[in-house]
């Protein structure tokens, strides 16, 4: 009996995807054919942020690129630009590129333009925002700048609204 238990747990595991963790998906680049996996973060931190380069918001940029600079060895910050907030980021990806460099020197790894709410919204977004993938709870993104952490494992472990800066205790305890 305990052979063919095992043999189903073994089924099961490579029929359903562990949604406990977001290791598994990928995304393109900005302003690249490359994909960023996931996966390759495994070991560290990720905090995912959906940006843009036009709202109030905006200024974050510079926290967040202190953060990913101070923590790198234990903490990756993946820029996710995003339009469905007022159109504050609606420019091309190599403008966003250009404008993150130039004006913020952003190292930390961005992502294609993508939606992050409603039907279209990336399946990154998806899992991140809904308890039944993530494992922890639902979140309504309402505008930019919200921030998702992730442990070392890939599993969601706090959520933090556009109002929380990059550098503030919440974010901070969590990362250390």
């Amino acid at each position: 009996m305990t052979l063919l238990l095992i043999l189903f747990m073994t089924f099961i595991s490579t029929v359903l995807p562990n949604q406990q963790t977001i290791h598994p998906f990928s995304i393109r680049a900005l302003n690249s054919e490359e994909n960023i996996h996931l996966k390759d973060f495994a070991g560290k931190k990720i905090l995912i942020v959906n940006v843009a380069s036009k709202c109030g918001y905006t200024k974050q940029y510079e926290d967040l690129e202190k953060l990913y600079k101070a923590y790198s060895e234990q903490l990756v910050i993946i820029g996710f630009p995003c339009n469905q907030f007022g159109g504050q980021e609606p420019g091309s990806e190599d403008e966003i590129a250009q404008f993150c460099s130039s004006t913020y020197g952003t190292s930390f790894p961005m992502t294609q333009k993508v939606d992050v709410k409603g039907e279209g919204a990336h399946e990154i977004y998806q899992w991140l925002t809904k308890k039944e993938l993530n494992g922890k709870s639902d979140y309504e993104i309402s505008w930019n700048f919200n921030k998702f952490l992730l442990d070392e494992n890939g599993s969601l472990i706090a959520y933090f609204p556009s109002s929380v800066k990059p550098l503030d205790d919440d974010i901070l305890d969590h990362v250390k």
